[in-house]
């Protein structure tokens, strides 16, 4: 089969043939159809973040494909499944977090294309409890988006406690960004998006955005605030600086969702308005099982758009250049090829 590794954080990936892997128990294979590259996988590739995988690897976190083969003992999926393959490859599902609901905090989590093997090739092996699966009618190409840039943006909105009419304002708008608007109007918010590149404002403005603002003309600060401020800031630029103006552009009572991870991990926000005006800064890492069901319903539904290119996965390099760019509308996705293709 056809893979994309990380050999050095220095190095270009390589796209290179390996055996297709065999499901050891509790895992099942699964062929992938199709793959999104997210902002993580390049953080993965370069070794960005305190905690580093460990080369060789392959990333991909949003991988979506059929099941051919079961491990022994896995009986709640089968041969022929559709599932997505989420970060959260794993998690213990014994200590309080799992048990109460909030899985992604697990200690013991391992990470689909960080700490395990990904989803940037032909077939990828996964943990049968821990695939999701996809409803009937739902592209390949949609999915692959849903499975992380959704249920990370869809788990952020909801830990911010949006009450209808409240102003949501999105600071960055792309693969993350255009499915936050989306799901903030769902929740009732008046959405407020932010960006430096006009095209994904105007995507923006035809995904239900109220109000735009480009941070590359005005300051974003004063202009959010003169659209009466935000009630709820939610950060998926990958930039300390972003995260500041966020914080500045939020009323009485507001809430910064930090999404993003800057490679520059260091934000400073003021202790006395935090305190004098009642703000509060919450963290928001993915979402559970649930909440990616969820992103797919919503989606089999038709209240949610993807906006995605399809890429071969031998154009990884090239790919990740583009979204380093910043100019990519939204998601860059990896197509495979057909049942039974490069099955060796």
């Amino acid at each position: 089969m056809q893979a994309a590794v990380v050999t050095s954080f220095t190095a270009p990936l390589e796209v290179v043939q390996r055996e297709v892997p065999t499901p050891a128990e509790g895992q099942v294979l699964v062929r992938i159809e199709a793959s999104g590259l997210c902002h993580t996988d390049l953080h993965a590739a370069r070794g960005d973040w305190p905690v580093r995988p460990v080369p060789p690897f392959v990333p991909g976190h949003e991988g979506v494909g059929v099941v051919t083969a079961l491990g022994a003992g896995v009986t709640a999926r089968a041969v022929g499944d559709r599932v997505a393959i989420p970060w959260l490859g794993h998690a213990c599902g014994e200590c309080r977090y799992c048990v109460d609901g909030r899985e992604t905090l697990c200690e013991l989590q391992r990470n689909s294309g960080y700490g395990v093997d990904g989803a940037f090739a032909e077939h990828a092996v996964a943990d049968a409890r821990f695939v999701v699966p996809v409803p009937d009618g739902i592209d390949p190409l949609d999915a692959a988006p849903l499975t992380c840039a959704g249920v990370t943006t869809y788990k952020a909105l909801k830990v911010a406690g949006i009450v209808p009419t409240e102003k949501v304002a999105v600071f960055g708008i792309g693969g993350l960004g255009h499915l936050a608007v989306q799901y903030a109007r769902i929740l009732g918010g008046t959405v407020i998006a932010v960006d430096v590149e006009g095209s994904k404002l105007e995507l923006a403005r035809d995904l239900g955005a109220a109000h735009t603002v480009n941070a590359a003309d005005v300051d974003p600060v004063e202009a959010v605030r003169e659209l009466g401020g935000a009630d709820v800031a939610v950060v998926l630029a990958a930039s300390p600086r972003v995260f500041e103006q966020a914080f500045s552009s939020l009323n009485r009572g507001g809430r910064l969702i930090c999404v993003a991870l800057p490679a520059e991990e260091r934000m400073t926000l003021s202790i006395f308005e935090t305190v004098l005006k009642g703000i509060s800064v919450i963290g928001s890492i993915v979402g559970t099982r649930r909440d990616l069901a969820e992103v797919f319903a919503l989606h089999a539904e038709g209240r949610t758009r993807v906006i995605a290119e399809p890429r071969a996965l031998e154009q990884v390099n090239e790919a990740m250049a583009e979204v380093l760019s910043g100019k990519v509308p939204a998601r860059l996705v990896f197509e495979f090829p057909a049942a039974g293709a490069s099955a060796r």
